[in-house]
């Protein structure tokens, strides 16, 4: 049936849409459960992205005994390729988000304004490298990140279509990442000195933690994450990168607020922004969707229009970590 086919590319398009946002915002919840608001994801997202990039469309064809030969023929050669750019993006966003690290938390500077200039500066400083050293704003890749099938698994009758057909390896990253993030947070040690530094910081201090330590720490996990999220955002949409992510990092603040600050509402928040951003990118496109006679216009207006509508409907019972964008400084109670 067109409606089932239709129905499944939309769910197999949100899933491809949800996991960069997943995967920062997941980054965004450790930053802001340390105390440290961590708005300058959509800037290291672009810095990510363009550096990964850059590398894998270097890194797409080798040379062996004077012939050209394709990287990416299989789904293991893809993958490979996937998870060097998911590290490489992931350690630029690390490095990058160390100076939102260093003056907001050693020099105490205005967290606000501290991710702001990151977000200033990323894409200038994208756009300058990029025309210095490639001679362009654009860096093309070749190959297609997109598993046709995962072996055996996609025979398994209506999961197999959705989650082992077509997908990208960054599925699956996504998946693990998510349930990490959950146990690092509420079953480590560790995770319990992540919340009480965002709780109640001179308290976590009165019992020996080190609150710049830990916050140092969830910041650089925040920016390996939204590095390595700005990398499977680029790979997901296009075949090249000009030095923007459309907002995913903002997007992905919306995702953290609406799945108040908990892994698994994160994941669901990050499905349904995933699915508005679907159907505003190819609602025409989608025949049960066209099919509702809405104009052309509206569908682009769609994810921004359910950002405003959901926010203003859980920002009541969303609740933030308390000492979340304060500055710590331990002579003051």
């Amino acid at each position: 049936m067109i409606f089932a086919v239709s129905f499944y590319d939309l769910l197999g398009n949100t899933i491809l849409t949800m996991i960069p946002l997943l995967i920062v915002a997941i980054g965004a919840m450790i930053c802001e459960r340390s105390g440290v608001t961590n708005i300058a994801l959509e800037g290291i997202m672009i810095m990510g992205a363009f550096v990964s990039i850059w590398i894998i469309s270097r890194l797409e064809w080798h040379w062996v005994e004077g012939v050209k030969t394709y990287w990416a023929n299989t789904n293991w050669e893809k993958t490979f390729l996937l998870l060097i750019g998911f590290l490489i993006g992931g350690i630029v966003g690390l490095l990058f988000s160390w100076f939102h690290a260093y003056a907001s938390i050693s020099m105490k500077a205005d967290q606000t304004i501290s991710a702001t200039a990151l977000n200033l500066i990323a894409p200038a400083l994208a756009f300058y490298i990029a025309r210095t050293f490639i001679g362009g704003r654009q860096v093309f890749f070749t190959t297609s990140f997109m598993m046709n099938r995962v072996g055996f698994l996609a025979d398994i009758p209506v999961l197999g279509d959705l989650f082992f057909k077509r997908v990208n390896s960054g599925l699956y990253l996504g998946i693990i990442i998510l349930i990490i993030a959950y146990f690092f947070v509420y079953k480590t040690r560790e995770g319990l000195r992540l919340r009480a530094c965002g709780e109640n910081p001179h308290a976590a201090d009165s019992l020996g933690v080190n609150i710049y330590k830990v916050r140092y720490r969830a910041v650089l996990i925040s920016g390996f994450l939204a590095g390595a999220g700005g990398f499977l955002f680029a790979v997901s949409t296009a075949t090249s990168f000009e030095g923007t992510v459309s907002g995913y990092g903002f997007l992905a603040i919306a995702v953290l607020i609406f799945g108040n600050w908990k892994p698994f509402r994160i994941l669901f928040a990050a499905f349904f922004f995933g699915l508005m951003t679907t159907i505003g990118a190819g609602g025409n496109s989608i025949d049960f969707i066209r099919a509702l006679g809405l104009p052309s216009d509206f569908y682009p207006m769609v994810p921004y229009l359910a950002t405003l509508i959901v926010l203003s409907f859980s920002s009541r019972s969303s609740r933030a970590p308390k000492a979340a964008g304060k500055v710590y400084d331990q002579g003051t109670r």
